[in-house]
């Protein structure tokens, strides 16, 4: 078990300590500010991997109502479909479509990255018995697409950019009542989906890249799921 806690810690702990290590130099205040607004997906890290400790998250599981649908497996993409249909909407964003997505697939594929070592190594069997529970796939994915749709809308429009963290939590919540995970793995699920994406978009990797057309709009559409992902592109 102590194997397991510092496994978490340490991952949780290189996502807050890359952001310090932007090529660009930043300054302490900068980077004093930012790792403060951390402290919630970071608590939410550190309690998924507290709740493995005892009897809690079989307590807590035993009193459950369970569910039997698979919606959990389109909620995920709530979010991020959200923002490409307010952006063809005209509401007002932070980036523009090429960088929404670049920042979009550099943190889902870095939340894969972190979900999947942390499975391999802490192998926590779900409530069916089946291996590699800790943490949730599902609810790490839905949590990224969410918290990317909150800063493209946060300086616009608050609702659109919470919307998505309802839609991310009701991911987690079937998460549990269809019986595929355990309280900690949604917890800790959440807190590397939302820390992954604060830190891509902090750094913003990749900026100078760009695609320019002869059209004023390029538009794209991201075709992302649990293990595997896809760009559609349209000039």
């Amino acid at each position: 078990m102590k194997s397991f806690i510092l496994a978490v810690i340490f991952y949780s702990t290189v996502l807050s300590g890359f952001a310090q290590t932007d090529s660009i130099p930043v300054k302490e205040p900068d980077t004093i500010h930012f790792l403060k607004k951390q402290i919630l997906p970071l608590s939410l890290i550190t309690a998924g991997a507290l709740l493995n400790i005892g009897n809690i998250k079989e307590f807590v599981h035993e009193h459950t109502p369970m569910t039997n649908n698979s919606l959990d497996d389109y909620f995920q993409y709530v979010p991020a479909a959200e923002m490409y249909l307010f952006d063809a909407f005209g509401v007002k964003h932070r980036n523009n479509v090429f960088n929404q997505t670049k920042y979009l697939l550099i943190s889902q594929l870095a939340s894969s990255i972190i979900v999947q070592s942390l499975k391999k190594i802490t192998d926590v069997a779900r409530p069916t018995g089946a291996p590699e529970s800790f943490p949730s796939g599902h609810t790490a994915f839905a949590f990224v697409n969410a918290t990317v749709l909150f800063h493209e809308f946060k300086e616009t429009d608050p609702w659109i950019a919470y919307s998505g963290f309802v839609v991310a939590t009701a991911t987690g919540c079937l998460r549990l009542t269809n019986n595929a995970h355990w309280l900690p793995d949604v917890v800790a699920g959440a807190g590397i989906g939302m820390l992954t994406a604060n830190v891509v978009y902090w750094l913003e990797p990749l900026k100078k890249l760009q695609i320019h057309s002869g059209r004023n709009k390029v538009s794209f559409m991201p075709m992302v799921g649990y293990k595997s992902a896809s760009l559609a592109c349209n000039f």
